[in-house]
């Protein structure tokens, strides 16, 4: 009992702010704060009271929500009248004010011999219960079974205590959750979304036996992952730490991918315009014709690796000149005439060159550094290593450029020689989309696989820009639909495979709603306070009012006079910390230096 009685020591030392007031529930508690304290900011403080249940100590904690001032003197219709004439009455005015607040209650422990369990606020505790604010002293002993599993991402919102949470990796164990389960970051650009998704990513990077996977359209992770500075005061030395750490880092970028599937080549070859080139004009048509060349060229035994020679672009124009192979495509002898006229009038080495070229480099297996999908996601998901990977696939447009090597730079049908140049991969928001439907289905497969084995895949994806992958909105096209398809498939069924998937979005009215009931943890920042962006807050968070007052008092963190003085704040909802078991959303101020997130979790 002796650390019983040094919480309690701790608990008496702490700052004293209030009494327990009327009325009082088991979720809020009504406080009645002392004249002390009324000076004192007291919205987004964590406090704590004891009190005895079931013959045990107890300890609540929870963060006051909303501070109210009542003056009843000031409501009598005389006195208003009095106080309209002199402005204030001295025996009346400040003296009889009463300050109140709500305190919604978080988290609940209480004090046995085996020390301090989790617990419920079961009774409501009498008037005049002390009410003390927290510290780090006091969380530290409360939480003193659980140090190792703690990781701060900032303070109690306003305040100056450390905010503890537990990021558990997907597997069971030590520290281990024994479940998969999926994480959403919401917020307007600017709230600090991106700078939280590397802070939890450095998290689960703790854990030796944990892949994380992020899937990154625009580079900005892959920037941090290679140790280049990005945009923004907070720069995370992220590739330093996870050296520290021991987890190793790949950064694939586009030109380092190997697709490895024909029918990619088809839609990638008809969103290149091949065809249109060619004279072909209806989609239709285009389709019909992208499948019978690359049926044509299996039948040719040539691989999908070998279709930027020019050998394997001589076959396709030899085929597209055949009879057999137009009126496939085309049932009219006058069409077939002006697809043979337009090929007569175009350079085939400029085609080769500006169109094939660049979609069939997208297949080449000899380029530098370059692998197949699959055997990435094999790598990623080998349970056999001591140190799991961190892999960033770069899905960026600044990536898709590479020099193709020792390409046969004679022209493909006679005429000048050409001179060795870089060629540009084929890239647009089309192909981008087909490569992370690639990649979607094979992290499915191999889970899918895993379970059958009866394996945990113990790995955290992490999505950026989720809303513009799986839209609540029907997406334009059937790539995007197919991807969106995927991507709510996954959220349903990865979690028992050990799939953990992080989305970060600006909006949440936007983001699918499947896969907003699939989250368990969930980080808004600034900028969801108005509209249909509140609309669908309330839902989430379950129309806790006062919850939400609190939110909207967040400030945009541009409008701070100096970078120093920005605040990133964020409410978050979920088994995210040991103070929010009792599913009341917790908030606080993320670390706005890296010096300050490195110190509180060792990681300098």
């Amino acid at each position: 009992m002796q650390e019983h009685l040094s919480l309690d020591h701790l608990v008496d030392e702490a700052e004293r702010i209030g009494v327990v007031g009327s009325p009082s529930s088991t979720s809020e508690i009504a406080l009645d704060i002392l004249a002390g304290a009324v000076n004192k900011k007291l919205v987004g403080e964590l406090a704590l009271f004891r009190y005895h249940q079931d013959g045990l100590s107890h300890y609540a904690l929870g963060q006051i929500t909303e501070v109210k001032l009542r003056n009843v003197w000031h409501e009598d219709p005389t006195m208003r009248s009095l106080i309209r004439q002199r402005g204030r009455v001295d025996t009346v005015s400040e003296r009889q004010d009463t300050h109140m607040g709500e305190m919604t209650i978080s988290a609940v422990f209480s004090a046995g011999p085996d020390g301090y369990r989790p617990s419920i606020l079961g009774t409501v505790p009498a008037t005049g219960t002390p009410i003390h604010l927290v510290n780090d002293a006091t969380l530290s002993e409360l939480l003193s079974p659980y140090r190792d599993q703690l990781f701060y991402l900032g303070h109690v919102y306003g305040s100056k205590p450390l905010l503890p949470l537990w990021f558990k990796h997907f597997d069971t164990g030590p520290q281990g959750a024994g479940e998969a389960y999926h994480l959403g970051i919401f917020g307007k650009t600017g709230s600090g979304k991106s700078v939280l998704a590397k802070m939890i990513l450095l998290a689960y990077a703790r854990y030796p036996k944990m892949a994380l996977l992020v899937i990154d359209p625009q580079g900005e992770f892959a920037q941090e992952a290679r140790g280049e500075a990005v945009p923004g005061e907070f720069q995370l030395p992220m590739k330093e730490i996870l050296n520290r750490l021991g987890k190793p880092v790949q950064v694939h970028g586009v030109k380092d991918l190997v697709l490895d599937r024909w029918d990619l080549f088809e839609q990638i070859l008809l969103e290149s315009g091949f065809f249109q080139r060619l004279g072909v004009k209806a989609v239709e048509n285009q389709r019909q014709a992208a499948e019978v060349i690359s049926e044509q060229l299996q039948k040719d035994d040539i691989r999908l690796a070998s279709l930027h020679k020019k050998e394997s672009f001589r076959k396709v124009w030899e085929h597209l000149q055949e009879e057999r192979i137009l009126v496939r495509f085309y049932g009219s002898k006058e069409a077939r005439e002006r697809v043979r006229q337009q090929m007569a009038d175009t350079n085939p080495n400029d085609l080769y060159q500006t169109v094939w070229l660049p979609v069939t480099q997208l297949f080449r297996e000899d380029r530098p550094g370059a692998q197949k999908v699959e055997h990435l996601l094999a790598r990623l998901f080998a349970p056999d290593q001591d140190q799991r990977p961190l892999v960033v696939i770069d899905l960026s447009v600044e990536q898709a450029t590479q020099t193709p090597g020792s390409l046969n730079t004679l022209p493909l049908f006679g005429g000048d020689q050409s001179q060795p140049q870089s060629t540009p991969l084929f890239w647009n928001e089309m192909i981008q989309a087909l490569v992370i439907k690639r990649l979607l289905e094979g992290i499915r497969t191999a889970a899918e696989y895993a379970y059958k084995q009866n394996r945990s895949l113990n790995t955290l994806v992490l999505i950026d820009e989720a809303h513009r992958l799986a839209p609540r909105e029907e997406p334009e096209n059937e790539e995007k639909k197919a991807v969106r398809g995927i991507l709510i498939d996954a959220a349903r069924t990865t979690r028992k495979y050990g799939v953990g998937w992080l989305f970060i979005s600006q909006t949440l009215s936007s983001l699918h709603r499947e896969i907003l009931e699939q989250l368990r943890i969930f980080f808004f920042g600034f900028g969801l306070g108005m509209g249909a962006e509140f609309k669908a807050l309330s839902e989430l968070v379950g129309g806790r009012s006062k919850a939400l007052d609190l939110y909207q008092l967040f400030r945009d963190p541009h409008s701070s006079f100096d970078t120093a003085g920005r605040e990133y704040s964020f409410m978050t909802i979920g088994p995210v910390s040991p103070l929010s078991f009792a599913g009341t959303p917790l908030f606080f101020n993320a670390f706005n230096t890296v010096k300050a997130f490195l110190n509180a979790n060792k990681l300098g």
